[in-house]
């Protein structure tokens, strides 16, 4: 109330000094040749003198202070200040600012001038205008996703926000007949992004709201903000901590259906790119994560089985070559090309969906053993590709919209065709995304856990302290435990078995005590036990254990070598190889 009254009196007092003439005002002088030249208002004269001074420019952002001085370069008068203080259209601009945090912001974050004080002289008002002008360039950039580098935060977040060019914004907020609404529009329009802030709002307004649950919502928002501004009006959302996969046509979800991501040590990424090409019953070539892996430490100890196992080809330069005839301990993996033709032992099922991108992902069915993962709440399995619980209903759904075709049409390709690509006539944006929480169209919060621990880092960053905001990461069938005491090993209990650490082979694994471990990763020919079967592998030495779950390659047998994870292994305080006892849970 009190402001108001006096934002009133002083708006009356600027209009009373504009009838009476101002000290700003603009004034036109006749030049010798008779043409009238525009004469600079000194407080212009101070702001420019005031861009090039290097205590300003030493804490400034450099694209803002170089688009003020172009923009100041060609202005006579102030844009905020009058010799009455900040103008209306200034304080509008002012107050939207404060209000940062009901859009996600921090209004701390802003070094706003006075709003209601009146400067005692010309360099004070050129300050003020030059403080105005730098809060607004920076909410301008905070509000489209500037205020950290995604890919700085992580390399998983192959994403560049969608900044605005700071002279644009001066220009059009210069022009704007509400500065207020103009800061406001520069906020994403995704749905999710105008949902989670109404939440944020909620929330707030409810006593007993826990700060972690504000600030999921915040990270979220954040995450938002470096999306693409178009999502497309047919697009493909696949957002990895949900395992879930959408195709959205207008506004509306036409398509929903389950997937299987990355594990921890090889998360799926997060980025935007365009399926250009659908192939049914495709052949494989093994990525480089594949190669280092999976197949290099099994081919060094001249274990050639899982290439027979999973009907491996291998060819150098395009020629084809004996594997059982190369040194695989001197020779570089990644020279070589493994491929596997299509057939019921394919890793990418019946169809591929490519989406040209440098991570070398892309979209696929997946085969038989592996299905039975969709039927688990918690689907880390994968190298990095997501696959698909409905691959053929989503080629439906996307060849109908872009072809017209029918299910038949599909189906033919599906059941008889051989590695045949299908162009899109129209290249669909597929977004994969990192979201570990969505608002549903009654305002209904669902959060998921963490998978890659990534939203701690994000309120790191954020709220500059080490709390997480979100569920911790979950694991398949069975919450992690952390490394524990383990029993001397007792051959009655458990069966004793050789544990191998890859070390070179797993450089910069992120798997930790506890968490699961990649399939690909274990040794072929695991046989004996059934699918999600749960084990503990412990070190009597150190007398610690993690847990480790029987995946789609098969389980163990007694005498088995077991091939561990860098981060595993160090967790039970294992070097090189050695025997472990392993025991069910």
């Amino acid at each position: 109330m009190y402001r108001g009254y006096l934002l009133a009196v002083l708006l009356f007092a600027c209009q009373a000094s504009a009838w009476a003439g101002s000290p700003h005002d603009t004034v036109e002088t006749a030049g010798s040749s008779g043409e009238r030249a525009v004469r600079t208002d000194p407080v212009v004269d101070l702001i420019r003198s005031k861009l090039v001074e290097p205590s300003l420019r030493s804490t400034a952002n450099p694209a803002d202070v170089a688009a003020l001085q172009a923009f100041y370069s060609s202005r006579a008068a102030p844009l905020w200040i009058t010799d009455m203080g900040l103008s209306a259209r200034a304080q509008s601009a002012l107050f939207e600012i404060e209000r940062a945090n009901d859009w996600g912001l921090d209004a701390a974050a802003f070094e706003l001038p006075p709003w209601g004080a009146l400067p005692a002289s010309l360099d004070e008002e050129a300050v003020a205008e030059i403080k105005l002008d730098l809060a607004i360039l920076k909410y301008a950039r905070f509000a489209r996703g500037g205020r950290l580098n995604p890919s700085e935060l992580s390399g998983l977040f192959d994403q560049t926000p969608p900044l605005r060019d700071p002279g644009a914004v001066l220009m059009e907020i210069a022009s704007a007949k509400a500065p207020d609404a103009y800061l406001q529009s520069l906020h994403p329009k995704h749905d999710q992004f105008v949902r989670l802030r109404h939440a944020l709002l909620k929330m707030r307004d409810e006593a007993g709201a826990k700060s972690t649950d504000i600030n999921r919502l915040i990270i979220n928002m954040e995450r938002w903000r470096w999306m693409p501004e178009e999502l497309g009006p047919l697009y493909v959302w696949s957002n990895t901590p949900e395992f879930m996969l959408y195709v959205v046509k207008d506004g509306k979800t036409i398509f929903a259906d389950k997937t299987q991501v990355g594990t921890a040590d090889d998360p799926t990424p997060v980025f935007s790119a365009d399926m250009t090409t659908i192939v049914f019953n495709p052949e494989w070539i093994a990525p480089s994560s594949v190669l280092l892996k999976s197949l290099l430490p099994r081919l060094r100890k001249q274990n050639y089985s899982i290439l027979t196992k999973y009907a491996f080809s291998v060819s150098y330069q395009g020629n084809p070559v004996n594997p059982t005839k190369v040194d695989w301990t001197r020779v570089n993996i990644r020279d070589f090309t493994f491929t596997q033709k299509p057939g019921p032992k394919s890793n990418l099922g019946k169809v591929k969906f490519l989406l040209p991108n440098r991570h070398d992902v892309l979209l696929h069915d997946t085969f038989a053993a592996r299905r039975k993962v969709f039927q688990q709440s918690t689907r880390a399995i994968g190298y990095g590709c997501v696959r698909m619980e409905n691959p053929q209903h989503f080629a439906e759904v996307l060849l109908s919209e872009d072809k017209g075709w029918s299910a038949t049409e599909v189906s033919e390709l599906w059941e008889h065709s051989v590695n045949s690509p299908v162009s899109l006539d129209r290249k669909i944006p597929v977004h994969l995304t990192y979201f570990t929480a969505v608002v549903d169209d009654t305002g209904k919060v669902t959060s998921f856990a963490d998978l890659y621990g990534l939203d701690k880092k994000l309120a790191t960053a954020v709220f500059s302290n080490t709390t997480a905001p979100a569920q911790s990461a979950p694991t398949m069938k069975k919450q992690p435990q952390e490394a524990s005491t383990l029993p001397a090993a007792n051959p009655a209990k458990g069966e004793i078995v050789t544990a191998t650490w890859y070390g070179n082979e797993f450089r910069g694994s992120r798997t930790a005590s506890g968490e699961i471990f990649n399939p690909d990763g274990l040794t072929a020919a695991h046989r004996s036990l059934p699918f999600g079967t749960c084990l503990e592998v412990g070190n009597p030495r150190t007398r610690k254990s993690v847990i480790v779950r029987v995946n789609d390659r098969g389980p163990f047998t007694e005498g088995m070598i077991l091939d561990l994870a860098a981060g595993a292994a160090r967790a039970i305080g294992m070097r090189s190889t050695q025997k472990v006892s392993m025991k069910h849970c």
